[in-house]
């Protein structure tokens, strides 16, 4: 029987970006990283830029070190397409606007939404509240009115009006055609 020959799959993991990331993260300098890790700054510094690869023992030093697995440095990072046209309809209030959510419904950390705004078109008659931690505001085209307390803002495109969740407002659309806008709110950590 004839074997098949076996090759090693030699494929470069770029891990310095990650390793750098969680050296900054703990606020480590590269000396301190270094010195707590047994290595040189210089060495480090090396890996760090992916021009050099650590033996298995550096490796697993130094992800203790920075207080991160191992594994974690070799995982894709979870990501999440929404195609427009796939993006689920949401009703947050108002009149002639089509909102769709365009970050992954499993998101918690963040949550975007794309609204269509037809002339005319406006928020609750009473100001609301929505429960989040921050809203962020960006007009990409047209223009909208949006009342805070008795100050009403306008944003043109190109504008962004960041103000606290639960912080109640009322908007309307300040164009003569249609508004496109991007909320962008931020729960409250829980």
């Amino acid at each position: 029987m004839k074997s098949l020959p076996v090759q090693g799959v030699r494929e470069n993991v770029a891990i310095g970006a990650r390793l750098r990331n969680a050296r900054l993260a703990r606020r480590y300098t590269l000396e301190q990283a270094a010195q707590l890790a047994g290595m040189t700054k210089g060495f480090l510094s090396r890996v760090e830029r992916d021009l050099t690869s650590p033996s298995v023992a550096s490796l697993v030093t130094l992800c203790q070190v920075l207080q991160i697995e191992v594994g974690s440095l070799f995982e894709a990072p979870r990501t999440s397409l929404i195609k427009l046209a796939d993006a689920p309809v949401v009703d947050m209030g108002g009149t002639g606007i089509d909102e769709r959510l365009v970050t992954g419904r499993q998101e918690r950390s963040v949550q975007m939404l794309r609204a269509v705004i037809q002339p005319g078109g406006a928020g609750e008659a009473e100001p609301y509240a929505i429960d989040c931690e921050l809203e962020i505001w960006h007009v990409v085209s047209g223009a909208l009115d949006v009342t805070l307390h008795d100050a009403t803002h306008r944003l043109d495109a190109g504008d962004t009006l960041t103000f606290p969740g639960r912080e109640p407002h009322t908007w309307r659309n300040a164009a003569d055609g249609e508004s496109v806008v991007i909320f962008t709110l931020i729960p409250v950590a829980r």
